[in-house]
């Protein structure tokens, strides 16, 4: 009861910590209930995801280890997983919030699909948290996990996403949504398989956390790019 307690609250802080980082981009305040209703779908979508892997998993590898395959295969089964993690985070994203009239600038579009990544991720941070065997050393252990997490997986999630999110917005705004989204899911799991090739490859954290700021600096480029355009994104 307690480690699931423990999880719980360490799974959830990461999440939280960088909502309220990103939420501080956005110009005008975003209906708490509609951010809410984002971040639970992100959750729910999540189930999904897991599902999902685990078939392609078996089809692709079976009962290998990643770690054990060669070159090729390796970044074809790292591709294929980050494919299916972005187009589900942007089909929570975009359960919640299309045709919703709160969704009204372009910059909405990449904040809500933060959002359902940082719902996505949360549900990984609890699921890696609660895996962690009770000893004497619980605690620190947990916030090594944590803080590990917050600027790994919970923060390439967010940036993943917020280039969905980008993309998404240029196509409507541009009416070309398809091509333009498909090329932004295409690039997250390009973004995403990287990171996770050097975290396989590499272990540790300097490299990838090296790749996540020079990410983040694009992001966050995206983020003033796009609130110089307030068009309405209801079509």
């Amino acid at each position: 009861m307690l480690m699931l307690i423990i999880a719980l609250v360490c799974g959830l802080l990461p999440g939280f910590a960088w909502l309220v980082f990103y939420l501080g981009e956005e110009t005008h305040a975003e209906p708490k209930r509609l951010i809410a209703f984002t971040f639970v779908a992100g959750m729910a979508f999540g189930f999904f995801t897991v599902a999902l892997e685990n078939i392609f998993t078996g089809w692709t590898t079976g009962n290998v280890s990643l770690q054990t395959l060669s070159f090729l295969p390796l970044l074809g089964s790292l591709f294929g997983l980050a494919v299916i993690e972005e187009v589900m985070k942007f089909a929570a994203a975009h359960f919640a919030i299309n045709r919703n009239p709160n969704f009204s600038e372009p910059v909405d579009a990449m904040i809500y699909m933060i959002v359902a990544a940082l719902g996505f991720a949360t549900l990984e941070n609890i699921g890696a948290v609660s895996g962690i065997a009770p000893s004497a050393e619980l605690i620190p252990v947990v916030l090594q996990t944590v803080s590990l997490r917050f600027v790994g997986a919970t923060l390439l999630h967010t940036l993943t996403s917020g280039t969905v999110g980008y993309y998404w917005a240029r196509g409507i705004v541009k009416g070309k949504t398809g091509r333009y989204l498909t090329f932004g899911l295409a690039l997250a799991a390009i973004l995403h398989t990287t990171f996770n090739y050097l975290i396989l490859t590499y272990g540790g954290a300097v490299y990838s956390v090296v790749f996540l700021i020079i990410i983040g600096f694009f992001v966050l480029n995206d983020f003033e790019k796009i609130k110089a355009q307030p068009i309405n994104l209801i079509v």
